[in-house]
């Protein structure tokens, strides 16, 4: 069942854009911590009504949240690895605001409805490469615990999500294996259309 919260309306690159840099300035002092637990907070808060938002209701409220706590446009670079450098600069802009779509869509549809569950911080740990791991899990009633371990980097003045592993899965590299292999075997406009279609099956589940 953890799979379903691994997954990662519309939204305008442009806007996203002016959105990140207002919550740089409004938040630069957040610690990762508090980074992932405000984040938490507001997925609880929409999927407690959940029900009530639908899916459109869902993705507007987890927009702002999903844009401000993770780095989606160095999440589109990492999960495409090398061929991002024989992506034009119109692909990579595509590709950019695509996966933005794409995370906020995947939470908008998996994060749907509220049966008491809830997220508890355990801890966090500084990485070599100066990066910080922040861990806490994930309480289902009449299900196994989910751990969650997010790794975060310092972006500018603030601090994003760049991934996060579920129960030991990690979400960054499951898309960069699907991803780079669609890249490189079936070319960039396939790959569009993939990611496209999994936005469009979210909107409508």
């Amino acid at each position: 069942m953890f799979f379903k919260f691994l997954k990662l309306g519309i939204i305008s690159f442009a806007l996203t854009c002016t959105s990140v840099n207002l919550f740089a300035q409004e938040n630069s002092t957040a610690t990762a911590k508090q980074v992932v637990e405000k984040f938490q907070a507001d997925l609880i808060s929409v999927m407690k009504n959940g029900k009530q938002l639908g899916y459109a209701g869902r993705y507007a409220n987890l927009q702002d949240t999903v844009v401000n706590s993770h780095d989606l446009p160095k999440i589109a670079r990492v999960i495409v690895g090398k061929e991002w450098e024989k992506l034009t600069e119109d692909q990579q802009q595509k590709l950019e605001a695509l996966i933005i779509r794409l995370s906020i869509a995947s939470y908008a549809h998996n994060f749907k409805d509220y049966a008491g569950e809830s997220f508890v911080y355990d801890s966090e740990e500084e990485t070599t490469r100066g990066g910080i791991l922040v861990h806490s899990h994930f309480n289902i009633p009449d299900d196994k615990t989910v751990k969650f371990d997010y790794m975060l980097k310092e972006t500018g003045t603030s601090w994003r999500i760049i991934n996060i592993i579920a129960n030991g899965v990690s979400d960054l590299a499951l898309k960069r294996s699907e991803y780079t292999s669609i890249l490189q075997n079936e070319g960039f406009d396939a790959l569009i259309t993939k990611i496209d279609d999994k936005i469009q099956d979210y909107s409508k589940q």
